[in-house]
């Protein structure tokens, strides 16, 4: 499954900084644009796993519309 977020991005000091709008918390840097995406899907996958390491053994999962 593929999702897509916003990322949003800036120049400091000649890096890219960036972060996905819809996902507080995810955040990375790169020396390229290109490089920063890939550290963003990195950052995001590892917030995945990180809550998914929380959760009980038998904790079941069901996808949620929301509309904004």
């Amino acid at each position: 499954m593929t999702r897509t977020f916003t990322m949003q991005y800036w120049v400091d000091d000649g890096w890219y900084v960036g972060k996905l709008r819809e996902v507080p918390g995810v955040f990375s840097q790169a020396k390229t644009l290109r490089e920063l995406k890939e550290n963003i899907r990195d950052a995001f996958k590892l917030m995945l796993d990180d809550a998914d390491a929380d959760l009980p053994k038998r904790t079941k999962v069901r996808a949620v519309g929301v509309e904004v």
